[in-house]
């Protein structure tokens, strides 16, 4: 699978119901587990004081991608996207050896 760098923006529509608001985060949060438990979400991260995620996604390509990962999450329709596709560094010192 390929890894991409993906910036999350969500932005709640004026004149949604809390009631939806908090349905969809629920939803969310299912979905996003399940998603790092088939390895298609890898990391996740908030910036302090933003409203915006910053995570590392898995997919064969950029179409799996926003087809069948990022396009099944609950909040995807309130979301702005920014996709960078990621390659291996040369420099790259790996995951942490004990």
């Amino acid at each position: 699978m390929r890894e991409f760098l993906v910036e999350i923006t969500t932005t709640v529509p004026e004149g949604t119901s809390q009631e939806e608001v908090d349905r969809r985060r629920a939803a969310e949060a299912v979905r996003a587990r399940e998603l790092a438990a088939a390895g298609n979400l890898a990391r996740l991260w908030r910036p302090v004081g933003e409203l915006r995620s910053i995570g590392v996604w898995r997919a064969a390509d950029e179409a799996e991608l926003h087809e069948k990962v990022l396009g099944t999450l609950p909040l995807r329709p309130w979301m702005t996207l920014t996709v960078t596709p990621l390659e291996p560094h040369p420099n790259d010192p790996g995951p942490a050896r004990a």
